[in-house]
Protein backbone atom coordinates (compact mmCIF):
# COMPACT_ATOMS: atom_id res chain seq x y z
CA UNK A 1 0.00 0.00 0.00
CA UNK A 2 1.26 3.34 -0.61
CA UNK A 3 0.47 6.51 0.98
CA UNK A 4 -1.46 8.86 -1.05
CA UNK A 5 -2.69 11.55 1.71
CA UNK A 6 -3.72 12.68 5.15
CA UNK A 7 -7.00 14.05 6.74
CA UNK A 8 -5.78 17.63 7.91
CA UNK A 9 -8.31 18.32 9.95
CA UNK A 10 -12.53 18.70 10.34
CA UNK A 11 -13.83 21.13 7.68
CA UNK A 12 -17.75 22.75 9.20
CA UNK A 13 -20.21 20.85 11.34
CA UNK A 14 -21.48 17.85 8.91
CA UNK A 15 -18.52 15.39 9.15
CA UNK A 16 -16.14 16.82 5.82
CA UNK A 17 -12.60 16.76 6.66
CA UNK A 18 -9.30 18.57 4.87
CA UNK A 19 -7.19 16.16 2.89
CA UNK A 20 -3.87 16.81 1.58
CA UNK A 21 -2.77 14.99 -1.21
CA UNK A 22 1.04 13.45 -1.84
CA UNK A 23 -0.01 12.43 -5.21
CA UNK A 24 -0.55 14.39 -8.33
CA UNK A 25 -3.20 11.34 -9.36
CA UNK A 26 -6.42 13.36 -7.72
CA UNK A 27 -8.83 10.05 -8.98
CA UNK A 28 -7.61 8.87 -5.73
CA UNK A 29 -10.69 10.72 -4.09
CA UNK A 30 -13.01 10.25 -6.29
CA UNK A 31 -16.27 9.12 -5.00
CA UNK A 32 -16.39 5.52 -4.11
CA UNK A 33 -12.72 5.39 -3.77
CA UNK A 34 -11.89 3.35 -0.74
CA UNK A 35 -8.86 3.76 2.26
CA UNK A 36 -9.27 1.06 4.62
CA UNK A 37 -12.72 1.36 6.34
CA UNK A 38 -13.30 4.86 4.47
CA UNK A 39 -15.44 5.19 1.54
CA UNK A 40 -15.23 8.79 -0.15
CA UNK A 41 -19.05 9.98 -0.90
CA UNK A 42 -18.18 13.67 -2.16
CA UNK A 43 -15.22 15.69 -2.76
CA UNK A 44 -14.31 19.18 -3.74
CA UNK A 45 -11.45 21.33 -4.30
CA UNK A 46 -10.52 23.37 -1.49
CA UNK A 47 -7.23 25.73 -2.94
CA UNK A 48 -4.15 23.12 -2.95
CA UNK A 49 -6.37 20.70 -0.40
CA UNK A 50 -9.25 18.69 -1.20
CA UNK A 51 -12.69 18.84 1.15
CA UNK A 52 -13.37 15.36 1.58
CA UNK A 53 -16.92 13.35 2.83
CA UNK A 54 -16.61 9.63 3.94
CA UNK A 55 -19.43 7.44 4.41
CA UNK A 56 -20.93 7.58 7.91
CA UNK A 57 -18.61 10.58 9.36
CA UNK A 58 -21.80 12.65 9.49
CA UNK A 59 -20.69 15.25 12.40
CA UNK A 60 -17.82 17.28 13.31
CA UNK A 61 -17.04 14.67 16.65
CA UNK A 62 -16.64 11.66 13.52
CA UNK A 63 -14.52 14.19 11.90
CA UNK A 64 -12.17 15.32 14.46
CA UNK A 65 -11.39 11.45 15.12
CA UNK A 66 -9.81 11.24 11.16
CA UNK A 67 -7.29 14.36 12.26
CA UNK A 68 -3.90 12.91 11.24
CA UNK A 69 -5.24 9.51 9.73
CA UNK A 70 -2.74 8.58 7.39
CA UNK A 71 -4.76 7.47 3.73
CA UNK A 72 -3.42 4.55 1.84
CA UNK A 73 -3.97 2.63 -1.66
CA UNK A 74 -2.86 0.08 -4.03
CA UNK A 75 -0.30 1.63 -6.32
CA UNK A 76 -1.89 2.30 -10.09
CA UNK A 77 -0.73 0.52 -12.81
CA UNK A 78 0.87 3.16 -14.69
CA UNK A 79 4.16 2.40 -16.41
CA UNK A 80 5.75 5.63 -17.14
CA UNK A 81 5.07 6.68 -13.93
CA UNK A 82 8.26 6.69 -11.41
CA UNK A 83 7.22 5.78 -7.29
CA UNK A 84 9.39 6.79 -4.66
CA UNK A 85 9.41 3.17 -3.13
CA UNK A 86 10.72 2.06 -6.28
CA UNK A 87 13.37 5.18 -6.78
CA UNK A 88 14.81 4.23 -3.35
CA UNK A 89 18.02 2.10 -3.52
CA UNK A 90 18.49 2.42 -7.33
CA UNK A 91 21.26 2.57 -8.96
CA UNK A 92 21.70 6.02 -10.68
CA UNK A 93 24.04 6.87 -13.92
CA UNK A 94 24.07 9.46 -16.44
CA UNK A 95 23.15 8.72 -19.97
CA UNK A 96 26.81 7.88 -20.63
CA UNK A 97 26.48 4.95 -18.27
CA UNK A 98 28.32 6.22 -15.93
CA UNK A 99 27.58 5.84 -12.27
CA UNK A 100 26.23 8.92 -10.37
CA UNK A 101 25.23 6.80 -6.49
CA UNK A 102 22.76 5.65 -4.98
CA UNK A 103 19.01 6.83 -4.66
CA UNK A 104 19.03 7.65 -0.78
CA UNK A 105 15.97 9.58 -0.34
CA UNK A 106 13.45 11.39 -2.90
CA UNK A 107 13.10 15.31 -1.23
CA UNK A 108 9.68 16.97 -2.16
CA UNK A 109 10.78 20.35 -3.56
CA UNK A 110 8.04 22.80 -4.86
CA UNK A 111 10.01 23.46 -8.28
CA UNK A 112 11.07 19.13 -9.11
CA UNK A 113 11.29 17.01 -6.52
CA UNK A 114 15.07 15.67 -6.13
CA UNK A 115 16.59 12.50 -5.86
CA UNK A 116 18.83 12.52 -3.09
CA UNK A 117 21.97 10.38 -3.49
CA UNK A 118 23.95 8.95 -1.10
CA UNK A 119 26.94 10.58 -2.74
CA UNK A 120 25.79 13.96 -1.38
CA UNK A 121 24.41 14.83 -5.01
CA UNK A 122 20.91 16.21 -5.77
CA UNK A 123 18.91 15.54 -8.86
CA UNK A 124 15.73 17.25 -10.06
CA UNK A 125 13.17 14.33 -11.37
CA UNK A 126 12.82 16.48 -14.22
CA UNK A 127 16.79 15.14 -15.76
CA UNK A 128 14.91 11.30 -15.35
CA UNK A 129 15.09 10.33 -18.35
CA UNK A 130 14.56 6.44 -17.49
CA UNK A 131 13.89 3.81 -14.99
CA UNK A 132 13.59 0.14 -14.94
CA UNK A 133 13.73 -1.91 -11.93
CA UNK A 134 16.78 -0.66 -9.69
CA UNK A 135 18.56 1.51 -11.87
CA UNK A 136 17.03 5.94 -12.67
CA UNK A 137 18.86 6.98 -16.23
CA UNK A 138 19.50 10.70 -15.80
CA UNK A 139 20.77 13.30 -17.65
CA UNK A 140 21.53 16.68 -16.00
CA UNK A 141 23.26 19.94 -17.38
CA UNK A 142 27.44 19.99 -17.06
CA UNK A 143 28.34 21.02 -13.85
CA UNK A 144 25.16 19.80 -12.04
CA UNK A 145 26.70 17.06 -9.94
CA UNK A 146 30.38 17.62 -9.10
CA UNK A 147 30.85 14.31 -7.19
Amino acid sequence: MLEVGRVAKPHGLRGQVVVELITNRTERLAPGARFGDLVVTEVKPHGHRWIVGFEGVVDREGADLLRGRVLEAEPIEDPDALWVHELIGADVVDTSGTWLGVVAAVEANPASDLLVLDAGGLVPLRFVVDHEDGKVVVDPPAGLLDL
